[in-house]
Protein backbone atom coordinates (compact mmCIF):
# COMPACT_ATOMS: atom_id res chain seq x y z
CA UNK A 1 0.00 0.00 0.00
CA UNK A 2 1.04 3.59 -0.93
CA UNK A 3 0.16 6.48 1.39
CA UNK A 4 0.49 10.13 0.32
CA UNK A 5 -0.10 12.77 3.41
CA UNK A 6 -0.91 16.11 1.73
CA UNK A 7 -0.67 19.47 4.26
CA UNK A 8 0.48 22.40 4.21
CA UNK A 9 -1.37 26.39 4.12
CA UNK A 10 -4.88 26.93 3.43
CA UNK A 11 -5.24 28.64 -0.23
CA UNK A 12 -1.63 26.54 -1.05
CA UNK A 13 -3.18 24.26 -3.36
CA UNK A 14 -4.14 21.28 -1.36
CA UNK A 15 -7.21 20.40 -2.93
CA UNK A 16 -5.56 20.73 -6.38
CA UNK A 17 -2.55 18.16 -5.35
CA UNK A 18 -5.38 15.80 -3.81
CA UNK A 19 -7.34 15.91 -7.24
CA UNK A 20 -4.63 14.77 -8.71
CA UNK A 21 -3.63 12.04 -7.46
CA UNK A 22 -7.06 11.12 -7.80
CA UNK A 23 -6.94 11.54 -11.42
CA UNK A 24 -4.06 9.22 -11.16
CA UNK A 25 -5.85 6.34 -9.70
CA UNK A 26 -5.27 7.33 -6.00
CA UNK A 27 -8.55 6.91 -3.17
CA UNK A 28 -8.52 11.03 -2.18
CA UNK A 29 -10.35 12.08 0.61
CA UNK A 30 -10.13 15.81 1.85
CA UNK A 31 -9.91 17.00 5.71
CA UNK A 32 -9.01 13.81 6.78
CA UNK A 33 -9.15 13.77 11.12
CA UNK A 34 -5.66 12.87 11.82
CA UNK A 35 -7.14 10.41 14.60
CA UNK A 36 -8.58 8.23 12.20
CA UNK A 37 -5.38 7.62 9.86
CA UNK A 38 -4.69 4.06 11.52
CA UNK A 39 -8.15 3.13 11.26
CA UNK A 40 -8.54 4.39 7.72
CA UNK A 41 -5.49 2.17 6.68
CA UNK A 42 -6.80 -0.90 8.61
CA UNK A 43 -10.03 -0.98 6.98
CA UNK A 44 -9.01 0.29 3.37
CA UNK A 45 -6.05 -2.43 3.61
CA UNK A 46 -7.88 -5.48 4.86
CA UNK A 47 -11.69 -4.24 2.79
CA UNK A 48 -12.79 -7.09 -0.17
CA UNK A 49 -11.41 -4.92 -2.65
CA UNK A 50 -8.27 -3.43 -1.07
CA UNK A 51 -6.95 -0.05 -2.14
CA UNK A 52 -3.24 -0.03 -3.12
CA UNK A 53 -2.82 3.96 -3.49
CA UNK A 54 -4.26 6.33 -1.04
CA UNK A 55 -3.84 10.27 -0.58
CA UNK A 56 -5.55 11.88 2.12
CA UNK A 57 -5.59 15.55 3.06
CA UNK A 58 -4.59 16.57 6.78
CA UNK A 59 -4.38 20.25 7.50
CA UNK A 60 -5.23 22.81 10.30
CA UNK A 61 -8.94 22.46 9.71
CA UNK A 62 -8.26 19.57 12.42
CA UNK A 63 -8.45 19.81 16.43
CA UNK A 64 -5.03 20.86 17.71
CA UNK A 65 -4.58 18.19 19.50
CA UNK A 66 -4.60 15.72 16.60
CA UNK A 67 -2.32 17.64 14.78
CA UNK A 68 0.09 17.65 18.07
CA UNK A 69 -0.44 13.94 18.06
CA UNK A 70 0.82 13.55 14.08
CA UNK A 71 4.12 12.90 14.37
CA UNK A 72 3.17 9.47 17.20
CA UNK A 73 0.79 8.51 14.26
CA UNK A 74 3.03 8.60 11.18
CA UNK A 75 5.46 6.82 13.19
CA UNK A 76 2.85 4.00 14.01
CA UNK A 77 1.73 3.65 10.06
CA UNK A 78 5.35 3.67 9.03
CA UNK A 79 5.72 1.00 11.89
CA UNK A 80 3.73 -0.97 9.93
CA UNK A 81 5.88 -1.24 6.52
CA UNK A 82 3.47 1.20 5.10
CA UNK A 83 5.01 3.65 2.27
CA UNK A 84 4.13 6.90 3.45
CA UNK A 85 4.83 10.39 1.96
CA UNK A 86 3.87 13.68 3.96
CA UNK A 87 3.78 16.32 0.94
CA UNK A 88 3.68 19.69 2.36
CA UNK A 89 2.52 22.61 0.56
CA UNK A 90 3.06 25.83 1.17
CA UNK A 91 3.07 29.71 -0.36
CA UNK A 92 4.66 33.10 0.44
CA UNK A 93 2.36 35.11 3.14
CA UNK A 94 1.80 38.15 0.89
CA UNK A 95 0.61 36.00 -2.00
CA UNK A 96 -1.76 34.09 0.30
CA UNK A 97 -2.95 36.98 1.62
CA UNK A 98 -3.74 38.52 -2.34
CA UNK A 99 -5.57 35.07 -3.44
CA UNK A 100 -7.88 35.21 -0.53
CA UNK A 101 -8.86 38.94 -1.57
CA UNK A 102 -9.28 38.02 -4.76
CA UNK A 103 -11.86 34.93 -4.14
CA UNK A 104 -13.15 37.23 -1.33
CA UNK A 105 -13.22 33.58 0.75
CA UNK A 106 -12.44 33.43 4.32
CA UNK A 107 -9.45 31.58 5.69
CA UNK A 108 -11.11 28.12 7.98
CA UNK A 109 -9.20 29.69 11.26
CA UNK A 110 -11.44 33.37 11.00
CA UNK A 111 -14.48 31.45 10.40
CA UNK A 112 -15.05 30.92 14.36
CA UNK A 113 -12.65 33.51 15.70
CA UNK A 114 -11.46 37.48 15.31
CA UNK A 115 -8.50 36.87 13.58
CA UNK A 116 -7.13 38.62 11.28
CA UNK A 117 -6.29 37.13 7.45
CA UNK A 118 -2.67 37.91 8.51
CA UNK A 119 -2.88 36.57 11.78
CA UNK A 120 -4.86 33.58 11.21
CA UNK A 121 -2.03 33.01 8.34
CA UNK A 122 0.40 32.88 10.65
CA UNK A 123 -1.29 31.12 13.58
CA UNK A 124 -1.46 27.82 11.05
CA UNK A 125 1.65 28.01 10.01
CA UNK A 126 2.66 27.52 13.40
CA UNK A 127 0.08 24.42 14.14
CA UNK A 128 1.02 22.74 11.43
CA UNK A 129 5.19 23.13 12.16
CA UNK A 130 5.05 19.59 13.26
CA UNK A 131 3.86 18.26 9.43
CA UNK A 132 6.23 20.11 7.75
CA UNK A 133 9.27 19.84 9.58
CA UNK A 134 8.46 16.17 9.01
CA UNK A 135 7.95 15.96 5.68
CA UNK A 136 9.71 14.62 2.87
CA UNK A 137 8.83 16.96 0.02
CA UNK A 138 8.01 20.68 0.46
CA UNK A 139 6.63 22.41 -2.75
CA UNK A 140 6.79 26.42 -3.12
CA UNK A 141 3.06 26.81 -5.15
CA UNK A 142 4.05 31.15 -4.90
CA UNK A 143 4.56 30.89 -8.72
CA UNK A 144 2.84 27.79 -10.04
CA UNK A 145 0.24 27.70 -12.32
CA UNK A 146 -2.37 24.91 -11.39
CA UNK A 147 -1.51 22.95 -14.54
CA UNK A 148 2.59 23.32 -12.77
CA UNK A 149 1.15 22.31 -9.81
CA UNK A 150 -0.49 18.99 -11.33
CA UNK A 151 2.33 18.14 -13.14
CA UNK A 152 5.02 18.49 -10.31
CA UNK A 153 2.91 16.07 -8.59
CA UNK A 154 2.20 13.61 -11.02
CA UNK A 155 6.00 13.53 -11.86
CA UNK A 156 7.31 13.86 -8.11
CA UNK A 157 5.21 12.29 -5.93
CA UNK A 158 2.53 9.81 -8.05
CA UNK A 159 5.40 8.39 -10.18
CA UNK A 160 8.50 8.69 -8.52
CA UNK A 161 10.75 5.41 -7.10
CA UNK A 162 10.65 5.36 -3.96
CA UNK A 163 13.51 3.51 -3.39
CA UNK A 164 15.83 6.59 -5.35
CA UNK A 165 16.70 10.22 -3.94
CA UNK A 166 15.11 12.80 -6.34
CA UNK A 167 17.38 15.85 -6.78
CA UNK A 168 16.10 19.31 -7.81
CA UNK A 169 18.53 21.84 -8.81
CA UNK A 170 16.60 25.45 -9.05
CA UNK A 171 18.08 28.85 -9.80
CA UNK A 172 16.43 31.66 -8.83
CA UNK A 173 17.06 35.72 -7.86
CA UNK A 174 17.58 36.77 -4.17
CA UNK A 175 15.62 40.02 -4.95
CA UNK A 176 12.41 37.74 -5.25
CA UNK A 177 13.15 35.52 -1.97
CA UNK A 178 14.69 32.42 -1.39
CA UNK A 179 12.55 29.58 -2.49
CA UNK A 180 10.78 28.25 0.46
CA UNK A 181 11.05 24.46 -0.53
CA UNK A 182 14.93 24.98 -0.94
CA UNK A 183 16.75 22.92 1.39
CA UNK A 184 20.07 24.04 0.60
CA UNK A 185 21.12 27.09 -0.81
CA UNK A 186 24.39 28.84 -2.46
CA UNK A 187 25.36 32.25 -3.37
CA UNK A 188 26.17 33.23 -6.79
CA UNK A 189 26.47 36.97 -6.49
CA UNK A 190 29.95 37.39 -6.31
CA UNK A 191 30.19 35.87 -9.63
CA UNK A 192 31.13 38.37 -12.36
CA UNK A 193 27.51 39.33 -13.78
CA UNK A 194 26.62 39.36 -17.47
CA UNK A 195 23.67 41.85 -16.57
CA UNK A 196 26.31 44.95 -16.67
CA UNK A 197 27.16 44.65 -20.15
CA UNK A 198 24.15 46.08 -22.39
CA UNK A 199 24.83 43.29 -25.04
CA UNK A 200 24.21 40.85 -22.84
CA UNK A 201 21.50 41.69 -20.85
CA UNK A 202 18.12 40.39 -22.53
CA UNK A 203 19.96 36.65 -22.66
CA UNK A 204 19.53 34.08 -20.00
CA UNK A 205 22.19 31.55 -18.75
CA UNK A 206 21.25 28.85 -20.47
CA UNK A 207 22.05 31.13 -24.22
CA UNK A 208 25.97 31.13 -25.77
CA UNK A 209 26.27 34.10 -25.21
CA UNK A 210 26.11 34.12 -21.37
CA UNK A 211 27.73 30.58 -21.29
CA UNK A 212 30.33 32.19 -23.31
CA UNK A 213 31.02 34.94 -20.79
CA UNK A 214 31.00 32.74 -18.03
CA UNK A 215 32.88 30.46 -18.77
CA UNK A 216 36.04 32.96 -19.27
CA UNK A 217 36.09 33.36 -15.67
CA UNK A 218 37.99 30.65 -14.06
CA UNK A 219 36.04 31.63 -10.50
CA UNK A 220 32.80 30.39 -11.85
CA UNK A 221 34.01 26.85 -12.72
CA UNK A 222 36.00 27.05 -9.58
CA UNK A 223 32.53 27.85 -7.24
CA UNK A 224 30.99 25.12 -9.81
CA UNK A 225 33.30 22.09 -8.67
CA UNK A 226 33.42 23.34 -5.12
CA UNK A 227 29.55 22.80 -5.07
CA UNK A 228 29.62 19.69 -6.85
CA UNK A 229 32.36 18.29 -4.62
CA UNK A 230 30.20 18.95 -1.42
CA UNK A 231 27.45 17.61 -3.15
CA UNK A 232 29.31 14.28 -3.81
CA UNK A 233 30.52 14.29 -0.10
CA UNK A 234 27.36 14.58 1.13
CA UNK A 235 24.49 13.51 -0.57
CA UNK A 236 25.46 9.92 0.18
CA UNK A 237 24.81 10.99 3.95
CA UNK A 238 21.04 12.25 2.71
CA UNK A 239 21.08 8.80 1.32
CA UNK A 240 21.65 7.19 4.49
CA UNK A 241 18.76 8.57 6.28
CA UNK A 242 16.17 7.54 3.57
CA UNK A 243 15.64 11.10 2.17
CA UNK A 244 13.44 11.13 -0.49
CA UNK A 245 13.96 14.43 -1.85
CA UNK A 246 16.70 17.32 -1.79
CA UNK A 247 16.37 20.73 -3.75
CA UNK A 248 19.41 22.33 -4.26
CA UNK A 249 19.17 26.08 -5.01
CA UNK A 250 21.58 28.76 -6.97
CA UNK A 251 21.17 32.42 -6.28
CA UNK A 252 22.06 35.35 -8.04
CA UNK A 253 20.58 38.94 -7.82
CA UNK A 254 17.95 38.58 -10.63
CA UNK A 255 17.83 34.72 -11.35
CA UNK A 256 18.08 34.69 -14.57
CA UNK A 257 22.25 34.45 -16.08
CA UNK A 258 24.58 33.21 -13.00
CA UNK A 259 22.19 30.61 -11.15
CA UNK A 260 20.66 29.63 -14.51
CA UNK A 261 24.39 28.98 -15.71
CA UNK A 262 25.65 27.30 -12.92
CA UNK A 263 22.07 25.45 -12.29
CA UNK A 264 22.43 24.09 -15.74
CA UNK A 265 25.81 22.98 -15.53
CA UNK A 266 25.31 21.24 -11.91
CA UNK A 267 22.27 19.47 -13.16
CA UNK A 268 24.13 18.43 -15.97
CA UNK A 269 27.33 17.10 -13.81
CA UNK A 270 24.85 14.86 -11.10
CA UNK A 271 23.25 12.98 -14.13
CA UNK A 272 26.29 10.88 -13.97
CA UNK A 273 25.73 9.75 -10.36
CA UNK A 274 21.80 9.88 -10.14
CA UNK A 275 19.32 9.14 -12.28
CA UNK A 276 16.71 11.18 -10.55
CA UNK A 277 17.51 14.95 -11.12
CA UNK A 278 15.22 17.95 -11.89
CA UNK A 279 16.24 21.01 -13.52
CA UNK A 280 13.72 24.25 -12.43
CA UNK A 281 14.52 28.02 -13.46
CA UNK A 282 12.02 30.02 -11.14
CA UNK A 283 12.38 33.11 -12.56
CA UNK A 284 12.35 31.74 -16.31
CA UNK A 285 8.71 30.62 -15.44
CA UNK A 286 11.03 26.74 -16.17
CA UNK A 287 9.86 24.15 -13.75
CA UNK A 288 11.02 20.36 -13.42
CA UNK A 289 12.46 19.86 -16.67
CA UNK A 290 15.28 17.75 -17.30
CA UNK A 291 19.04 19.34 -17.49
CA UNK A 292 19.53 21.40 -21.07
CA UNK A 293 22.26 20.14 -23.04
CA UNK A 294 25.04 23.59 -23.62
CA UNK A 295 25.14 24.60 -26.30
CA UNK A 296 28.14 25.86 -28.05
CA UNK A 297 29.28 29.60 -28.06
CA UNK A 298 29.70 31.57 -30.95
CA UNK A 299 33.22 32.78 -30.77
CA UNK A 300 32.79 35.82 -32.12
CA UNK A 301 30.33 36.65 -28.90
CA UNK A 302 31.56 39.01 -26.42
CA UNK A 303 33.79 37.02 -23.76
CA UNK A 304 34.38 39.35 -20.96
CA UNK A 305 31.56 42.08 -19.61
CA UNK A 306 32.32 45.41 -18.10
Amino acid sequence: MQLVIISGRSGSGKSIALQALEDLGYYAIDNLPAMLLGSLVDELGSSESPRSSIAVSIDARNLPQALLRFPSLLEEVRGRGIACQVIYLTTDARILIERYSATRRRHPLTRDSEMTLAEAIDSEEQALADIRDLADLVIDTSRLSVHELRRRIGDQVALRDPDQLTLTVESFGFKRGVPLDADLVFDARCLPNPYWDPRLRAFTGRDPEIIAFLEGYPVVEAMLDDILGWLERWLPSYLASHRSYLTVAIGCTGGQHRSVFLAERLAGRMTEHYPHVRLRHRELGIHDTLPHPPEEADPASPGQGT
